[in-house]
C-alpha cells in the first residue's frame, strides 16, 4: 500500500510540473505509421530526401514533369520514372510531335540526347531532359526567342501519355492470293488438296492407295449395280 502511494504522489508531481502533458492524447502506432509513409511518397515526388532542401515544403508534380514519368516507364516495369533511356526520349518527340522531319528529325534527337547525358550513363534525368529540349526547342522554332521556343516545345508535351500502336493488320497481296488459290494448283500439288472446298487430302493426297473396289478409274455409276441388285421388292396386293 505504501508504494502504491509513493507512486499516486510521484504521477500528482509530474503533472503539476507539466499541466499539459495529459491533454495530448497519444496516437495509436498505426496513424504514426500512415503519416511517415505518406512524408516519404511526398518528398519522394518532390525528387528530396527526407530532411533534404524541400522536404518540408511538398510542390505539386508539373504537367511536363508528369509527361515526363509516364514516358520514362513505358515499357520497362523496374524504371522509376526519375531517369529516361534513349528509346523512350524518341518515342516522346515522336508522340508529342517535336520531330517535324524538317527542322527536326530522329538523327537530331539522337544527337541531342547524346549531347546531354553524363558521358558513363544511359538516361537522362529530369532537369537533362529540360536541357536536350531548350536545344531543341531553339531549332524547331528559329523565328522565336529561346525562352518563348521552349514554352511552345512544352506545350507540345504536357499532358501527354505515350501512344501505343494497335495490331498490324496483313495486307491482301496478288502475289499471295495467286500462290495460295489451290484451283490453280498444277501436277502433284494438284492431288493434294480438294478441288472443291480447298481443304487438304491428308494421307490421299500424299501417297497411293491401291482401289480394290473393282471399278475402273472415272467411272461416274459406281454403286449403281449394288443399288438396283439389293432394292427390296414390294409385295403386290392380292
Amino acid at each position: 500500500m505504501a508504494d502504491q502511494k509513493d507512486n499516486i504522489d510521484d504521477f500528482k508531481v509530474q503533472t503539476a510540473k507539466h499541466p499539459n502533458m495529459g491533454s495530448a492524447p497519444l496516437r495509436p502506432h498505426t496513424e504514426q505509421s500512415k503519416d511517415r509513409a505518406s512524408k516519404r511518397l511526398s518528398t519522394e515526388s518532390n525528387g528530396t530526401s527526407e530532411g533534404g532542401q524541400g522536404s518540408s515544403t511538398p510542390v505539386e508534380l508539373t504537367a511536363l514533369e508528369e509527361a515526363f514519368r509516364r514516358f520514362a516507364i513505358h515499357g520497362d516495369t523496374r524504371a522509376t520514372g526519375k531517369e529516361m533511356h534513349g528509346k523512350n526520349w524518341s518515342k516522346l518527340c515522336k508522340d508529342c510531335g517535336v520531330i517535324d522531319g524538317k527542322n527536326i528529325t530522329l538523327t537530331d534527337v539522337d544527337i541531342v540526347f547524346s549531347k546531354v547525358k553524363k558521358k558513363s550513363c544511359r538516361n537522362i534525368t529530369y532537369d537533362e531532359f529540360k536541357t536536350a529540349l531548350g536545344e531543341l526547342a531553339r531549332k524547331k522554332y528559329k523565328d522565336k526567342t529561346g525562352e518563348e521556343a521552349e514554352a511552345e516545345v512544352f506545350k507540345l508535351i504536357e499532358g501527354k501519355t505515350p501512344v501505343i500502336a494497335g495490331v498490324t493488320r496483313a495486307v491482301a497481296s496478288p502475289t499471295v492470293s495467286r500462290l495460295t488459290d489451290t484451283t490453280k494448283f498444277t501436277g502433284s500439288h494438284k492431288e493434294r488438296f480438294d478441288p472443291t472446298t480447298g481443304r487438304g487430302k491428308g494421307k490421299a493426297g500424299r501417297e497411293d492407295i491401291v482401289d480394290t473396289s473393282g471399278y475402273v478409274s472415272g467411272y461416274k455409276h459406281r454403286g449403281s449395280y449394288e443399288k438396283k441388285v439389293n432394292k427390296p421388292t414390294v409385295g403386290k396386293p392380292m
